[in-house]
């Protein structure tokens, strides 16, 4: 019998282990995909964070988005979307990255510092308790909400059978 395998997000630094690449893609969604306003709470919550240096300042720009037919068939361009990136470096050398939809500076910023500090083994288990997984039960917690809120639109079409010989 396998062993399921622990949450990416809790394995990830330890003063040994690098971070792994699952763990680090797990929490840089959850924080791109953060309202901005939860994110900055957070940050608050942490208080005072260590100093940083722009690797590259906060840019607001367009990227293009790809799709698929039908989520199999062949490529295409569906539309531009705004987004903003950042990176900076912690004192240690530890650089932090981060892509956020939208034109929000401050969002990506912050984002950008917690994927830095989440790479710490100093920082990290307090990060993961404070800001990632309160982050991802607000997400959870909304999406269930919006798909409640459609399922009460749903209409269940069916169809009678008529003999016909």
């Amino acid at each position: 019998m396998t062993q399921a395998s622990p949450d990416p997000l809790h394995r990830a630094a330890s003063a040994t282990a690098p971070v792994s690449e699952n763990a680090r893609r797990a929490w840089m969604r959850v924080l791109a995909l953060a309202s901005p306003q939860a994110l900055n709470d957070a940050c608050i919550a942490l208080g005072e964070l260590p100093p940083r240096q722009w690797l590259r300042a906060p840019q607001t720009g367009m990227t293009m988005v790809r799709a698929r037919a039908g989520g199999t068939g062949e490529q295409f361009n569906l539309g531009e979307m705004t987004m903003t990136r950042c990176a900076l470096t912690l004192d240690d050398g530890v650089i932090g990255m981060a892509y956020v939809q939208g034109r929000d500076a401050r969002h990506a910023e912050q984002a950008a510092m917690l994927d830095g500090l989440l790479q710490s083994p100093e920082w990290h288990g307090r990060i993961i308790d404070t800001v990632i997984e309160p982050l991802t039960r607000a997400r959870q917690a909304a999406l269930a909400h919006r798909s409640r809120v459609a399922a009460q639109t749903k209409v269940d079409f069916f169809t009678l059978v008529r003999g016909e010989n």
